[in-house]
C-alpha cells in the first residue's frame, strides 16, 4: 500500500513537467490604431515591440520600436522574435513585410480604411489572432454604444445649428514645418471632418483625392471657416502664429477669427482606432463652439 502511495506522488510530481503551459505569444504590431487595440483588450503584456505610430496608451511608448510602420526592415522585426506580427495594410515595404513571413513569422494584416467599420474590423481580428474573441465582443459591444452615443451628441449639436451652414474646414498636415500640405478627398481627416458634420473645404466633387501643398491661391479660394491640424504638426509648423503666417492662411475667414483647432494628437484625431467616438465628439463640439 505504501508503495502504491509513493508511486501516485511521483506520478503526480511528475504531471505538471509533462503539461507545461505554453509559451506566452510574443506580438508586434505595426500600426498605433492596432496596438491601441491590444491594449484595450487587456493583452498588453503580449506586445514585445511596436512602430513609431503607437503612442498610446502611455506604456506603448516604452514597447522597443520597429521604425516608421511604412518603412519597416525585416531585421529590426526579427530581432525581437515575434510570433505574430499584426500589421496595419498601410505597413511596409511589401518586401520587408515578405520576409518577415519567409523567416516564420504568422503575420495578419488588418483593414486600414477611414471609416468606422474599419475599426470593427481591428477589433475583431486582432481578438481573433490573439484567440481573445470573447474580449473581443464585449470591447466591440462597448465601441458600438460609444459610436452611437457620438453620433446622436453630433446630431443634437447640428440641430442646435440649424439654419447656419455647416463649418467649412481646412485640414493642415506638416510634420517639418517647410512644406505643409491639405487635405482633399479620400483621407482620413476628410472622412473625421464629415462624421463631425462638417464640409472638407477641398473635399468636393470638383476637389483633389489625398494631399497636394498648400499654396496662397488654394487657401484663399477654399475660403473656410476652420484651421485644423495635429498638435505634432502644429508643433512642428512652430505655433499658432507661425502657421497663420502659411501661404494664404492669414486671409481666410478662419485666419480672421482665430479659429484653428489643433488640441488632438494625429492617432487620435487621424488614427480611426477604438478612441474613434471620442474623437469625434470633441471634434464636433469645437466645430460648433
Amino acid at each position: 500500500m505504501l508503495l502504491g502511495t509513493t508511486a501516485a506522488g511521483m506520478l503526480l510530481t511528475m504531471l505538471p513537467t509533462s503539461a507545461a503551459a505554453p509559451k506566452p505569444l510574443r506580438v508586434a504590431v505595426a500600426g498605433g490604431a492596432i496596438t491601441e487595440v491590444v491594449y484595450a483588450l487587456d493583452a498588453g503584456a503580449m506586445l514585445i515591440g511596436s512602430d513609431t505610430t503607437s503612442t498610446y496608451p502611455a506604456a506603448a511608448l516604452a514597447l522597443p520600436k520597429m521604425g516608421y510602420q511604412r518603412a519597416l526592415s525585416a531585421e529590426g522585426v526579427l530581432s525581437l522574435r515575434p510570433d505574430l506580427l499584426l500589421a496595419s495594410a498601410e505597413a511596409g515595404p511589401p518586401t520587408a513585410i515578405q520576409q518577415i513571413a519567409a523567416a516564420g513569422v504568422r503575420v495578419i494584416t488588418l483593414s486600414e480604411r477611414h471609416d468606422v467599420q474599419s475599426v470593427r474590423d481591428k477589433i475583431s481580428g486582432s481578438a481573433k489572432a490573439l484567440d481573445l474573441t470573447t474580449r473581443g465582443d464585449r470591447l466591440l459591444q462597448t465601441f458600438d454604444n460609444d459610436w452611437l452615443a457620438a453620433m446622436t451628441a453630433i446630431q443634437a449639436q447640428r440641430q442646435q445649428q440649424s439654419g447656419k451652414p455647416p463649418p467649412r474646414v481646412l485640414f493642415i498636415l506638416s510634420n517639418s514645418g517647410t512644406q505643409a500640405m491639405v487635405a482633399g478627398r479620400d483621407t482620413a481627416a476628410d472622412a473625421m471632418i464629415r462624421y463631425a458634420g462638417a464640409v472638407n473645404a477641398l473635399g468636393g466633387e470638383d476637389g483633389f483625392k489625398g494631399y497636394k501643398p498648400l499654396t496662397a491661391e488654394s487657401a484663399i479660394a477654399a475660403a473656410p471657416d476652420v484651421l485644423m491640424t495635429t498638435s505634432e504638426g502644429l508643433a512642428a509648423m512652430g505655433g499658432l502664429a507661425q502657421l497663420l503666417k502659411m501661404p494664404g492662411l492669414a486671409l481666410t475667414p478662419a485666419a480672421r477669427n482665430r479659429r484653428v483647432i489643433a488640441d488632438m494628437d494625429a492617432l487620435l484625431l487621424l488614427g480611426f482606432g477604438p478612441r474613434l467616438p471620442a474623437a469625434l465628439r470633441r471634434l464636433s463640439a469645437q466645430l460648433t463652439a
